[in-house]
C-alpha cells in the first residue's frame, strides 16, 4: 500500500472536520518538513547474527530465563550476549541501582553489541534514572526494546537523547509469529510503511479487560509516536523526564489496575493539561484491568470501558481502544519518535518512515 492510499478522506469528513472548532490541524500525508527537522536519532537495524545485549533494568531473571532468550532471539537470527550483572539480585531487582545502571553502561559502551533488549519488566526503572550517562548512549545510539516497567527507560533515553526507542517485546515474551513480524519489519528490515495488524486475544492465554476493538472518537491523524504503560506514563510527570504530547500520537497500555485507578492515572493527564494538542490517543489491550471480583474498593464502580468513554470521549481527537500491544501475546513493535498515522473509522494504523538506519 502506498503511504497516500492510507487515507482516502470523503467529502463528508472533510467537511466536519472543518466545522468542529476544537478540530486539531490533522496531516493525511507523512510531514516530510517535520521528519527533516527533526533532531531524533534513528539507532542502526539490527540484521542476521547481530549480537543483541540482554539487561535486567527492573526485576531480576534466573538462568532458566535467559535459556528462554537465547531461544527467542536465536528464532530471528540473533545471538543473546548476558551483561555483566544480568543475575544479580536485590530483593524484587535485578541487582542493585549501580549494579543496573553498570549494564545499560557496557552495553550501550560495547562495540560487539549492535542492539540491547531488556529480559523483563517487573519494577525499578524510575529508581536509576538520574543515574544513567545519557550522554554515553547518544554517542553510541543502538536498538533499544522492552515494555511495561521499561517505560521509563524507553522516554527518559528519548527525552534525554533524541534516540529513538521501541515499545515491544522483551527477552522473556512469547516470541509468536505476530511478534516476530513487526519485530523483523521495524527493527530488521526497517520498513517505510508498516501496517498494523490487530488481532483477537486467543481465549485462554491472554486476559484482557475489553474484547475486541471500540472507537472512541472517531478520526484520523498524523504524529510522532510516544506513550508506554500508563502507571509509569504519569509517575514522570513533573520530574526532568516528563514528556510532550503536542503534535503526538499518544499510546497506552495498563496491566492489573483497577477501574478508578485508571480513572486516577488519565485524570492526571488531562488536569496536567498533557492531552490540549494530543492528536489522537491509540490504546492497547488492557489486562487484568476490571474491578476486584473479591474485596471490591468500591460497592459500586464503573468498569473500564465506561472509564475510558467517561475520561477521554470528551477530548476532540481520534482514541480507539484494542490494538494489538500491551501485556499480550500479539505484540506490535511501536517506536517512540517515529511518524505514524490513525484512522479510528477503518480501524487502521501504521508507521509511515522507517524506525532504522
Amino acid at each position: 500500500m502506498k503511504r497516500r492510499d492510507f487515507f482516502k478522506l470523503s467529502a463528508i469528513s472533510i467537511l466536519a472536520s472543518r466545522l468542529s472548532v476544537y478540530a486539531q490541524p490533522f496531516l493525511f500525508e507523512p510531514d516530510t518538513e517535520q521528519i527533516r527537522d527533526s533532531k531524533i536519532i534513528k539507532p542502526k537495524r539490527l540484521k542476521e547474527k547481530s549480537r543483541i545485549g540482554i539487561i535486567a533494568p527492573a526485576s531480576f531473571i534466573t538462568k532458566e530465563d535467559f535459556e528462554k532468550i537465547e531461544q527467542n532471539l536465536a528464532s530471528l537470527g540473533l545471538i543473546a550476549i548476558p551483561s555483566r550483572n544480568l543475575f544479580k539480585r536485590f530483593g524484587y531487582l535485578g541487582g542493585n541501582d549501580v549494579e543496573r545502571v553498570e549494564d545499560i553502561h557496557e552495553m550501550f559502551a560495547r562495540k560487539d553489541i549492535d542492539g540491547i533488549m531488556c529480559a523483563r519488566g517487573g519494577y525499578g526503572t524510575p529508581r536509576i534514572l538520574r543515574l544513567i550517562d545519557y550522554e554515553l548512549i547518544r554517542k553510541n545510539p543502538k536498538v533499544f526494546i522492552g515494555y511495561s516497567d521499561i517505560t521509563a527507560l524507553l522516554i527518559a533515553i528519548f527525552i534525554k537523547t533524541g534516540l529513538v526507542t521501541f515499545h515491544g517485546a522483551v527477552g522473556i515474551s512469547s516470541f509468536n509469529d505476530f511478534t516476530k513480524k513487526y519485530f523483523i519489519d521495524v527493527l530488521m528490515e526497517g520498513k517505510d510503511f508498516v501496517e498494523m495488524e490487530s488481532l483477537p486475544e486467543e481465549k485462554n492465554e491472554e486476559v484482557s479487560s475489553i474484547e475486541g476493538i471500540f472507537q472512541i472518537n472517531s478520526g484520523r491523524a498524523e504524529g510522532r509516536l510516544i506513550g508506554g504503560n500508563l502507571s509509569l506514563l504519569v509517575n514522570l510527570i513533573g520530574t526532568e523526564f516528563d514528556f510532550n504530547l503536542d503534535e503526538k500520537i499518544f499510546f497506552i497500555e495498563e496491566v492489573g489496575e483497577e477501574p478508578y485507578r485508571i480513572d486516577r492515572m488519565l485524570t492526571q493527564l488531562i488536569n496536567s493539561r498533557k492531552l490540549e494538542k494530543c492528536r489522537a490517543i491509540i490504546l492497547g489491550k488492557f489486562s487484568n484491568c476490571e474491578v476486584k471480583k473479591e474485596n471490591p474498593s468500591f460497592r459500586e464502580s464503573l468498569n473500564l470501558r465506561e472509564v475510558l468513554i467517561d475520561r477521554l470521549g470528551s477530548l476532540s481527537i481520534p482514541v480507539i481502544y484494542g490494538l494489538s500491544f500491551g501485556h499480550i501475546k500479539n505484540k506490535f513493535t511501536l517506536p517512540i519518535g517515529i511518524t505514524s498515522m490513525i484512522d479510528v473509522d477503518r480501524v487502521k494504523f501504521a508507521l509511515v518512515e522507517s524506525s532504522v538506519v
